[in-house]
């Protein structure tokens, strides 16, 4: 296996739209990187510019070491596992997971007899990879439990077994690096968490260094060893799943990595009462040393997540510090958990309450039009520029 790093790269199609603005990554070897964004963000750009199916308005790829941005796809040694599974529909499983093989080792009788005149010695070398074609197959089909599917076409498979064969195709190449391009976006949700921890252990045996492509942040957070959210053909932050998710670095990444997305509460400073934030009739207490990371002017957004926020109140400090009075509006059963809608704040007339959404415990006792108390975890709560949208008072750093 090898690393992939793209210095400095960019993609500007005709016209001058740029998908990609000069990225710099690093994907180290073994690793299974994950790019996550929402649709347009430049994460598919990126990874097909990696495999050479487009090519790189400037910068520069490097797999294993070497640059490859004028090497075409089929020398730069990757396997890529596309969204639609793209399988030969004349050729049975057995045969769409050998051919990639059979081509890179001479399947053409013509070019066998001209190597063997010509090139023995090659000839001989490749006449033994030849031999070994079927037992790669078969061991990858062990692997991912496709061997009773192997005399089978494609259009007699399930959707999950078609990706099944595409991944074995891929494996079966043993290249310096694997990228899966959105792969698990046509399966069920029940295939989708089958194949979600197979790719996992599937990358545990196989030590791979593997970049996989997706717009769900599920998808991202429980099968990268690193996580890059990107946005507009830049990456906002790159780092291990928990700290994406914890340490946020702006608003972009706090309001798209999470479920629901986190609560973002516009509001303003008083001191009454110590380090308050607030707006229309509700207010909560800040850490004091947030005030010492205000930008120019003090204008910032409170962001929360739902699980911070807590109904029915538990018995805390926090609790104590914070309780707000709010009116539920919507109750949303999900089986584990329930999201609650709610309306705080009692606003001046002709003004408008403030949402939130809360997760509480499935068994909490509410309806729609119940008024409750929630409060909110401060040490959890977040403070972003509203500007730049840069987070500027990350707790867990004050801890």
């Amino acid at each position: 296996m090898a690393g992939v790093v793209l210095a400095g790269v960019s993609r500007v199609y005709p016209g001058g739209f740029q998908a990609v603005q000069d990225l710099n990554l690093e994907v180290r070897d073994k690793e299974f990187l994950v790019l996550v964004g929402p649709s347009g963000c430049g994460k598919s750009t990126t990874l097909r510019m990696i495999a050479g199916l487009e090519e790189a308005s400037s910068g520069e790829i490097r797999i294993g070491g070497r640059v490859v941005n004028d090497v075409a796809p089929k020398d730069r040694d990757i396997a890529m596992v596309f969204q639609n599974y793209a399988l030969y529909p004349h050729m049975t499983v057995y045969r769409n997971m050998a051919f990639g093989l059979e081509l890179r080792y001479g399947s053409g009788w013509l070019q066998r007899v001209w190597r063997r005149l010509f090139q023995p010695r090659r000839a001989a070398e490749l006449a033994v990879a030849r031999r070994g074609i079927d037992g790669q197959v078969r061991s990858a089909a062990k692997m991912l439990g496709i061997e009773p599917l192997l005399d089978r076409m494609p259009r007699q498979l399930s959707g999950g077994e078609r990706q099944r064969v595409a991944v074995g195709r891929a494996i079966v190449r043993q290249p310096a690096a694997f990228l899966f391009d959105e792969p698990l976006s046509n399966l069920d949700a029940r295939l989708r968490v089958d194949m979600r921890r197979e790719l996992r252990q599937l990358h545990r045996r196989l030590q791979a260094t593997i970049v996989y492509v997706t717009h769900d942040q599920v998808e991202a957070l429980t099968l990268g060893d690193r996580v890059a959210v990107m946005d507009r053909g830049a990456i906002h932050q790159i780092g291990a799943p928990i700290d994406v998710y914890d340490h946020l670095k702006d608003r972009f990444v706090a309001g798209f990595i999470g479920s629901p997305p986190m609560n973002f509460l516009e509001g303003q400073f008083t001191a009454e009462n110590g380090f308050r934030y607030g707006a229309n009739g509700w207010a909560v207490t800040l850490d004091p040393q947030a005030s010492t990371r205000l930008p120019p002017g003090g204008k910032v957004t409170l962001g929360i997540r739902a699980e911070d926020i807590h109904f029915p109140v538990a018995r805390s400090e926090s609790a104590v510090d914070n309780p707000l009075d709010a009116r539920a509006v919507l109750v949303e059963p999900l089986g584990d958990t329930l999201l609650i809608h709610f309306e705080i704040g009692t606003p001046e007339p002709g003004g408008v309450e403030t949402a939130i959404v809360v997760k509480a415990d499935a068994r909490a006792r509410i309806a729609t039009g119940d008024q409750a108390r929630v409060f909110f975890d401060m040490r959890r709560a977040h403070l972003f520029d509203n500007q730049s949208g840069r987070n500027i008072h990350d707790p867990a750093e004050l801890n």
